[in-house]
């Protein structure tokens, strides 16, 4: 098949917006090929003759069988001589006329599926079965035969089968005449793709297809050795990871393309580390949720720092999550902040009745809203500027707003700020959490979810302390409110929010150096925010009240490690010091203290632990503490006795049906 007859079966494009004039008309870019107007939609006309020569084919073939001869005669009824040739021609045009208006039914020739697609065989086998059955009831009631009773059957199967025979090749053809013109053009970056899963193969399928597409897939690389010979599109797999430079040297790559919904951060730290070695550029699809059509050549971008943690699969029943926001009153403290912020779009997604946005900072309120609407009115009335320390005007909001679902994210969370600080800590990770629960307790909120953090687990610091007493209050209500549920979710470091030690490095790296890390062997766990939050959500759904859930945060990332992949990726050559832990920092941080026993929810990614409940009333007044060294004091002393009481906790029955 010539570029002329392609042009002739494949229906031309719908001009795509930058290829509109300024009257309204279509045009075409000067120079380029005309079959780039083409796409793989079918011309109607063509393909219904095309598939009426089937017909006629397949009806002789299936008589010829029955009647074991290929002879012609040119009656109309049979004679014993051969296939009449006019019956012959009675049918196939029934079969023709019967087989259009069915296809035009399903708008087989009109486009509703692509040319060769899976899709289209489905729509193509029904038309055709259906038209052999009118056929051979037609070829039984007419007066008299006209071909043998059962050319009609064996016919369908020869007409399904040569109709997409034509259509693959057509498509076959398409394909690879693009190809051909695109790379006469403009020689391709040639790509090696991680990941011979769906969205790798799908992004295979994209820079093929796609006229404007400057990359051309020459081979992929998957760790499933299932995929070992695995061919797609005429790329094979090259290899796995592991075989990276051997894999170059046979393909001839210029490029790494990574498209995988699962890969660990050891894997990405190693291909991104061997493509600088060779100098070769890296680009990555973005997450699943950032594509809203699909996997495209042209959403490929450079690696960013969340990247680097790697990826793996975060699944939520999304239908219990909607249907404990759907028509609810939610309200979200620390709104402005990277894990409120985000909590408010995901939630703002399960259309809630109302969403209250909640935060003592005005700028941040007004970059939540321009992130979300684009506008940013804060004189909407579910928008309110309010510090958690103020208990008055916090249950000012919770009187006028009613909410039912309460997600308590407001902290203060830097741990050396902390501990030159913990009368602030105090204030307001402890007081101001115990203000909140008292608010949601007396305007009946229906389920409270306090967000703490993995230092909270086996505290070391103020910032661990504090979050810990929060666990214990939260867990106090839960066991004394007499109605709804009340609980704490643990998770770690969340990549890139403020203040993160990303953004340090970053920073330092820009600067020239020197990056500081604190120990050669310091660990930390990392989520990304847009993980955290689903996870948290999920909590929401599936946590008891009174207890704590943890969040699977995966392995611990070394923060040198991390450091060198952000340096790799600048380009720079800058160095990393090493300054030596300071007060109140881990070499590594745990998500579960030592002896607490934690048990599976429905959701792998969630384990529940108890909380040993803690009462406002085994705290001081605040006016009371003089001193710096008094408020750590009590954060101590308030710890102390939880973890003393803790093993009595642990056996309550507050803590089973997680």
């Amino acid at each position: 098949m010539s570029i002329i007859s392609l042009h002739a079966v494949l229906r031309p494009a719908a001009p795509s917006p930058r290829r509109i004039s300024e009257d309204g008309q279509p045009v075409r870019d000067a120079g380029l090929n005309p079959l780039y107007d083409r796409d793989l939609h079918p011309a109607p006309v063509p393909f219904i003759v095309i598939d009426a020569l089937m017909w006629f084919v397949g009806l002789w073939a299936a008589s010829a069988l029955r009647l074991e001869t290929l002879a012609l005669s040119f009656g109309l009824s049979l004679d014993g001589a051969g296939t009449p040739l006019l019956g012959l021609l009675v049918l196939t045009a029934i079969a023709v006329a019967v087989y259009t208006l069915l296809g035009r039914a399903v708008r087989l020739h009109q486009g509703r599926h692509l040319v060769g697609s899976f899709d289209e065989m489905a729509p193509l086998a029904g038309v055709v079965l259906a038209t052999a059955f009118v056929v051979t009831a037609t070829n039984a009631v007419w007066p008299e035969q006209m071909l043998p009773m059962t050319a009609p059957v064996i016919a369908a199967p020869m007409v399904i089968l040569a109709a997409a025979t034509v259509r693959y090749l057509v498509r076959l053809l398409a394909a690879r005449t693009l190809r051909v013109l695109r790379e006469a053009e403009a020689e391709p970056s040639r790509a090696l793709i991680v990941g011979a899963g769906d969205i790798g193969r799908a992004l295979a399928d994209s820079m093929l297809r796609d006229p404007s597409s400057a990359w051309k897939p020459v081979g992929f690389l998957d760790d499933d050795l299932r995929k070992l010979h695995l061919r797609h599109a005429g790329v094979s797999v090259a290899g796995t990871t592991d075989q990276l430079r051997p894999a170059l040297e046979r393909t001839g790559a210029d490029v790494l393309v990574i498209a995988t919904t699962h890969i660990t951060a050891d894997t990405m730290g190693t291909l991104t580390a061997v493509a600088k070695e060779l100098e070769l550029p890296v680009k990555i699809v973005p997450p699943l949720n950032e594509m809203i059509d699909g996997v495209h050549h042209t959403d490929l971008r450079e690696i960013q720092p969340a990247d680097l943690l790697g990826r793996r699969p975060v699944d939520t029943d999304l239908s219990t999550i909607n249907e404990l926001l759907r028509g609810k009153t939610v309200l979200v403290t620390g709104a402005g902040g990277s894990i409120g912020s985000e909590l408010c779009r995901q939630i703002a997604a399960a259309e809630p009745a109302e969403l209250v946005m909640l935060d003592r900072d005005e700028s941040a309120l007004h970059a939540l809203l321009l992130t979300m609407g684009g506008t940013a009115d804060l004189g909407n009335d579910n928008m309110e500027l309010a510090d958690i320390r103020d208990a008055e005007r916090l249950d000012a909001v919770f009187a006028r707003h009613k909410p039912e679902v309460v997600f308590h994210a407001a902290a203060l969370k830097h741990v050396n700020m902390l501990e030159k600080s913990p009368d602030e800590a105090f204030k307001t990770n402890v007081l101001g959490t115990h203000n909140v629960l008292e608010a949601a307790h007396r305007h009946g909120v229906e389920r409270f979810v306090n967000i703490s953090t993995d230092k909270a687990a086996d505290p070391h610091n103020v910032l661990g302390y504090s979050k810990r007493i929060a666990e214990g209050l939260t867990a106090h209500k839960g066991r004394t409110a007499g109605h709804g549920t009340w609980l704490s979710v643990r998770f770690g470091n969340v990549l890139a929010t403020r203040g993160s030690v990303i953004h340090t490095f970053i920073a330092q790296i820009e600067k020239g150096g020197p990056v500081t890390v604190t120990d050669p062997e310091v660990t930390r766990f990392f989520m990304t925010v847009s993980e955290a939050v689903q996870l948290v959500l999920q909590a929401a759904v599936v946590g008891q009240s009174g207890g704590a859930l943890v969040l699977d945060m995966g392995q611990p990332v070394p923060i040198v490690q991390l450091a060198q992949q952000l340096i790799d990726a600048s380009g720079k050559d800058v160095e990393i010091v090493f300054t030596g832990l300071r007060p109140g920092e881990k070499l590594h941080e745990d998500l579960f203290a030592p002896g607490e026993d934690s048990v599976q929810t429905s959701h792998p990614l969630i384990s529940g632990v108890p909380v040993v409940p803690v009462s406002s009333d085994e705290l001081p007044d605040l006016r009371s503490l003089r001193s710096d060294a008094q408020v750590h004091d009590v954060l101590t002393t308030v710890c102390e006795a939880m973890e003393a009481t803790r093993p009595a906790a642990a056996r309550a029955p507050i803590a089973v049906g997680f």
